[in-house]
């Protein structure tokens, strides 16, 4: 295996990491678990699902192609 997939797998985890991290601090609207009501953790949960099935949508059309 040589360098550059090996620096392209990296980068790519990264990414993939960090924009897992992004939509959840955005379904969480920036605040704490502790500190959010049962509907403000309520609809969190269901942004994280929406974006995890758009994620799985998004995975099945490219193997499609």
């Amino acid at each position: 295996m040589n360098s550059e997939r090996i620096i392209a797998m990296l980068v790519r985890r990264l990414a993939n990491r960090g924009i897992s991290a992004g939509i959840n601090h955005l379904s969480r609207q920036g605040k704490a678990p502790e500190d959010m009501s049962p509907a403000e953790r309520r609809k969190a949960r269901e942004i994280r699902q929406n974006a995890k099935r758009a994620r799985q949508a998004a995975r099945m059309m490219r193997r499609m192609r």
